[in-house]
């Protein structure tokens, strides 16, 4: 009969919790919206936790609001901004600080997120709007805009607040004497100043790297340049993963790629995302799909590949067969 030593009930143990981790691995939501609103609710399907657009249920009371308490009870929410304009010169919107405030104090949110952008600007004296998220000067002025704006957000909400990556269809020309920083240089440093997480948007990574190929006529492999993106962040300030899917435009002005959130993931995101898992761990991850939304069984569909990749970079990093 074969004796069990004390040193191989132990190396068996730990094997056994490591196969229990890499099972449980992956903390994996998605994007609520409207068309699952019902569904969503009567399936009430294995999800870590449920995103809404922050700006969606302002409004007090009324049938938003109610559809957001009932999520609520079942899963944690997380708050996701697009009007914040957090980087902008203008400053923040008083009365859009004071509803998000209202609706964090309500909603208590795992996560309150919004981008590295503005929409806000001065045009012929009066404060404008474009209900667009316009992308920001990789500047030193333009960093101590979006730090005292992310620094005030925080205050007001009593809580560390993340800022997403932006997917940008074009770019600023600065003063041949003025810095430009490398954008993982000036999220990095905005993070260290102010305390706060980066939403790290893989697809936006991916959109970015693509369109600058298509724009320069680069040979350079977009793939390549989103793993060094990847490798210039530290770990320990990336607090959330976003994926979604993308488009090609082709007409008579060219080619581009837009972030449109309307399709599956690609395979090359696919990738880019396991390498983001190997160095970050497996952080929050969100399943994005906005425009054309699917049956919400496509979207499961994505979340339990989200799950399988963190379960193979979880097997791989103890030796574990996924």
């Amino acid at each position: 009969m074969t004796r069990l030593t004390v040193e191989d009930a132990d190396t068996a143990a730990a094997s056994n919790e490591n196969e229990a981790n890499v099972a449980n691995v992956g903390n994996v939501g998605i994007g609520w919206r409207h068309p699952h609103y019902a569904e969503l609710l009567e399936r009430l399907p294995a999800l870590d936790f449920l995103e809404v657009h922050s700006e969606n249920f302002f409004a007090p009371g009324g049938a938003s609001q109610a559809v957001l308490e009932q999520g609520r009870a079942h899963y944690p929410v997380s708050l996701h901004g697009v009007g914040l304009s957090l980087g902008s010169a203008a400053g923040l919107d008083d009365w859009h600080l004071d509803q998000l405030q209202r609706l964090v104090q309500h909603i208590d949110p795992v996560r309150v997120s919004d981008h590295a952008s503005f929409a806000r600007g001065v045009f012929k004296g009066a404060v404008v709007h474009a209900a667009d998220l316009l992308p920001i000067p990789f500047s030193s002025e333009a960093l101590d805009v979006l730090c005292a704006n992310v620094s005030r957000v925080q205050d007001r909400l009593q809580r560390r607040f993340m800022v997403e990556n932006l997917s940008a269809y074009l770019r600023w020309k600065l003063p041949d004497t003025e810095r430009v920083w490398a954008e993982t240089e000036f999220l990095t440093t905005l993070a260290r100043r102010t305390g706060c997480q980066l939403l790290v948007d893989v697809n936006n990574i991916y959109v970015n790297a693509l369109n600058a190929q298509l724009r320069e006529g680069s040979v350079c492999d977009p793939v390549q340049a989103c793993r060094e993106w990847l490798d210039a962040i530290p770990a320990d300030i990336v607090g959330e993963m976003h994926l979604a899917g993308h488009c090609r435009v082709s007409d008579e002005h060219g080619d581009i790629a837009i972030d449109d959130h309307g399709s599956q993931v690609c395979d090359p995101v696919w990738d880019l995302y396991r390498q983001a898992v190997s160095r970050f761990g497996a952080v929050p991850t969100l399943l994005e799909w906005d425009t054309d939304v699917p049956t919400l069984d496509v979207l499961l569909d994505e979340v339990r590949r989200a799950r399988g990749v963190c379960a193979e970079v979880a097997a791989l990093s103890v030796g574990v067969p996924a």
